[in-house]
């Protein structure tokens, strides 16, 4: 790795770096390959803040796929569950046309932050959308109706989601 990204990526991470934002975007704008695998693996860390920090840097990179696979495994870790509204937020940086069924799955199982972020991408957003994404859609809804949270949040969610599948299914139809 560069000397130049190596201490961008440093600074990036120093606790005490009142310019994380500015060092992520250095990282990002400067990555490699080889820099990249590491902002992967510290996606996957531990430490939550240097990994939304590495999303950061990750979304100024051309590897947005990959990013947003290791982004969503991140979100949907058990260990993450009171940081993934930041990992949703990170998102917005994201071009998420192809995450319909991943934005679905945050919607439905999310916590109540992440699952309103998601909800406003799936309502702002346009996706590429095939008759498969729409059945890897149905198969995440029929998950949620089997294994709800609460009434209340079914039902609302019921009012959101059917209509939703309805109109998708009509494009195809």
């Amino acid at each position: 790795m560069q000397e130049e990204i190596q201490k961008a990526l440093d600074r990036m991470c120093d606790p005490k770096e009142s310019e994380a934002y500015h060092f992520a975007d250095k990282v990002g704008a400067l990555a490699d390959a080889e820099t990249k695998e590491v902002l992967l693996q510290l996606v996957r860390g531990e430490d939550w803040e240097i990994a939304y920090l590495a999303c950061r840097a990750l979304s100024k990179t051309p590897w947005n796929k990959e990013a947003l696979d290791s982004i969503f495994e991140t979100i949907f870790d058990k260990k993450n569950k009171d940081w993934q509204g930041a990992f949703v937020q990170i998102l917005e940086e994201f071009n998420l046309s192809e995450s319909f069924v991943d934005l679905l799955r945050v919607y439905l199982f999310g916590n109540f932050k992440a699952s309103t972020l998601a909800k406003d991408y799936l309502d702002g957003l346009e996706f590429d959308i095939s008759p498969r994404t729409i059945r890897k859609a149905e198969k995440h809804w029929n998950h949620y109706l089997h294994n709800p949270e609460d009434e209340d949040s079914t039902r609302i969610k019921k009012q959101e989601v059917e209509p939703m599948l309805q109109e998708l299914k009509a494009l195809f139809s």
